[in-house]
């Protein structure tokens, strides 16, 4: 049965959500717990979404109430990541794509658990990565897309990195909607990843952190 806070995040009740999130942080709670039943209720959102139960504004809605939970209980993890800062990564929603709530996720968790995350925000141009890892030296590079149009660019954009003479210099995932191994070989990354977790794994191993 799913936690309270989930069933108020999938229902958009966000002076709920809001006030679940600051009861569990203010009793002491792994924040990692209450981020995860934020993804859980995210996921709800995001399968009514997909069978017309909600619709583009009920979607940007749970992302603000997504990001009021995820303000709550960034606040007993900050400083621990602040603490200790693993590396840098880059990551952005991919040329005409403008999909970000699971980006934010992935930010919000590659920011906790301890890196220097520069998001580019959506609809980003491969010219603009290009730039972000020359002016930056970020050894990671996460390619997000929820459409089937994004899988193109997250190619192009990969292939931008290698013309520019930097592919060797960084490890690209891709993640997002639909994408799989099959289209990690079409785009030429490194890896997907399945959720933000997954993100996290993969940026820590490739940075040598535990």
């Amino acid at each position: 049965m799913p936690s309270a806070l989930v069933t108020a995040i999938a229902d958009l009740q966000e002076d709920e959500a809001l006030r679940l999130a600051k009861d569990r942080v203010a009793a002491g709670e792994d924040p990692l717990k209450i981020l995860q039943d934020a993804r859980s209720g995210m996921e709800i959102v995001g399968q009514r979404f997909a069978d017309a139960t909600y619709f583009l504004p009920d979607l940007v809605y749970a992302g603000e109430i997504l990001k009021g939970v995820s303000e709550l209980a960034k606040i007993p993890l900050a400083k621990a990541a602040q603490d200790k800062r693993l590396g840098k990564c880059i990551i952005g929603t991919v040329a005409g794509d403008i999909h970000d709530i699971g980006k934010n996720i992935v930010v919000f968790m590659l920011d906790v658990s301890g890196f220097e995350v520069y998001d580019l925000g959506v609809d980003v141009p491969a010219e603009k990565f290009v730039e972000k890892i020359r002016e930056t030296n970020a050894p990671v590079v996460g390619l997000s897309g929820f459409l089937t149009l994004a899988f193109e660019s997250m190619r192009e954009t990969v292939q931008a990195i290698s013309d520019a003479g930097l592919r060797s210099k960084v490890k690209i995932m891709v993640g997002g909607g639909q994408v799989d191994e099959t289209v990690r070989q079409y785009a030429k990354a490194d890896a997907y990843g399945t959720d933000a977790m997954a993100a996290v794994k993969l940026s820590k191993g490739w940075v040598g952190a535990k």
